[in-house]
């Protein structure tokens, strides 16, 4: 069976390296074929040696502006896993972020057809994608970095964040797809209890998923603490994240 990458980025101090270790030991628990995790970093100290630790790529946004696009946040840096060539990395390629949980097999994940494969934003009706998990093939979109570059500011003019960036400019040429209904899911939408039933119910897997994205608060420590990180909104301790993140 052909081997496959995995792939992540962390930059700055949001996210130690704690989030990039026990990313890999899931992906090594529910990934059932040969691959390579590959953690693009500013930063590798205390990560752990099994994973393949990358610099961030240089993709030569500074000579067009000196803040860079990333630094008006949102994630912006996730771009650089379009670059050609990444390394010595080739084939079809799984980004996750750090602040996810996986609680089933990504093997389908793999399995899935389609150019850019992304999770379905769950309060919008236009097409944008939430890129927490997305499949493509190394260099098959430079364009969006070239496009990215050539048009700057006025090709971020109209999106407020990476995410809807990347999905308008693929969705234009018809190259977005997404996961299956399900497979991916929010913490804080599909998992926590609505209302004062959060008082009284800890927050559960909904049946068939495979990846639980913690967007904002509260994030899988919080999660497993029972700390929602909002004044108006419970969370009761939540046993198993700590069962999954690890």
């Amino acid at each position: 069976m052909q081997a496959v990458n995995v792939l992540c980025i962390k930059w700055g101090r949001k996210y130690g390296p704690e989030y990039v270790n026990k990313l890999h030991s899931m992906v090594s628990r529910h990934l059932h074929r040969p691959f390579r995790f590959v953690c693009l970093t500013d930063d590798g100290t205390g990560i752990d040696p099994a994973i393949e630790v990358k610099p961030i790529p240089a993709v030569g946004f500074d000579e067009f502006d000196q803040r860079k696009p990333w630094t008006f946040g949102h994630g912006w840096l996730k771009l650089t896993s379009f670059a050609d060539p990444l390394y010595d990395l080739t084939g079809r390629t799984l980004f996750l972020d750090l602040d996810i949980v996986i609680v089933d097999s990504l093997d389908p994940f793999f399995d899935q057809p389609g150019e850019f494969v992304v999770i379905k934003e769950w309060d919008k009706q236009d097409g944008t994608g939430n890129t927490s998990c997305y499949l493509y093939t190394i260099g098959a979109h430079t364009d969006a970095l070239d496009h990215l570059k050539q048009g700057y500011p006025q090709s971020i003019a109209d999106v407020r964040n990476e995410q809807e960036y990347i999905t308008g400019f693929l969705g234009r040429q018809g190259k977005v797809s997404y996961w299956p209904e399900g497979w991916c899911v929010s913490f804080k939408r599909h998992c926590m209890h609505r209302g004062l039933m959060g008082w009284f119910k800890a927050p559960e897997i909904p049946p068939g998923a495979r990846i639980i994205a913690f967007h904002g608060k509260p994030n899988p420590p919080d999660a497993i603490a029972g700390v929602s990180g909002k004044w108006y909104r419970r969370v009761l301790p939540t046993a198993w994240v700590a069962e999954h993140w690890r």
